[in-house]
């Protein structure tokens, strides 16, 4: 896996790319704000730091998301509720305080990208529509009254876990293991923020149902 790594600690970002090259990942450092743009098409999993030395690394991640949607985890000393809240709304895949433990890094990352391959292999016509939203599994898109929708990795991921279920009842305990890879690694909150931000995203009253207590439904 391609992984770069925006991170201004040099011992961090040491310790962090020997780690992942000992376990097969190329790594690219970018050490400043101003430097990730360069490597950024070739990779395939984002690792953000949020203070970086010429800006802040939560601008970054919202200027990322306007051209690129390769998964995105948060690095950061930063543990405040607003602050995870905020990086997941403007689209991070998933959120760690350092210090981060290198096996649980491992595991969300290739909970992220097992996702991404598992969608790329689907069907050519795999597509669901719900009144006028139009789901593409394969091309990872998604358009409302045929216009199209950004979508996060995270979102697109909810999206097509729950249009596969189109109709019926999704369990959030189903969703975590889903989307996540693994319930223990999830964060439940982290659900509700995505499910939040994708429900604003289709803009379509009542076709995200939220059913108390248990989970959520994509139309009927």
């Amino acid at each position: 896996m391609r992984v770069l790594v925006v991170e201004d600690d040099d011992g961090v970002a040491d310790a962090v790319g020997e780690a992942l090259g000992t376990h097969g990942h190329v790594v690219t450092r970018a050490a400043r704000a101003a430097d990730v743009w360069g490597p950024l098409h070739d990779a395939d999993v984002v690792l953000l730091d949020l203070g970086l030395p010429d800006g802040d690394g939560l601008d970054v991640l919202r200027m990322l998301r306007r051209i690129a949607t390769v998964p995105v985890i948060v690095l950061t000393a930063r543990d405040a509720e607003r602050d995870v809240v905020r990086g997941l709304r403007l689209g991070a895949d998933d959120y760690l305080v350092k210090p981060v433990r290198l096996r649980e890094l491992l595991a969300r990352m290739e909970a992220i990208t097992r996702r991404v391959r598992s969608t790329a292999r689907a069907g050519a016509n795999d597509v669901v529509e719900v009144g006028d939203l139009r789901v593409d599994l394969t091309a990872r898109r998604a358009d409302v009254g045929g216009a199209e929708i950004a979508l996060t990795s995270k979102e697109f991921d909810i999206l097509a876990a729950l249009a596969r279920r189109s109709g019926t009842a999704v369990s959030r305990q189903q969703l975590l293991d889903e989307v996540w890879g693994d319930a223990y690694l999830a964060v439940s909150r982290s659900l509700d923020v995505h499910v939040a931000a994708l429900r604003a995203k289709i803009d379509r009253p009542g076709l995200l149902a939220t059913i108390r207590g248990f989970g959520f439904r994509l139309g009927g």
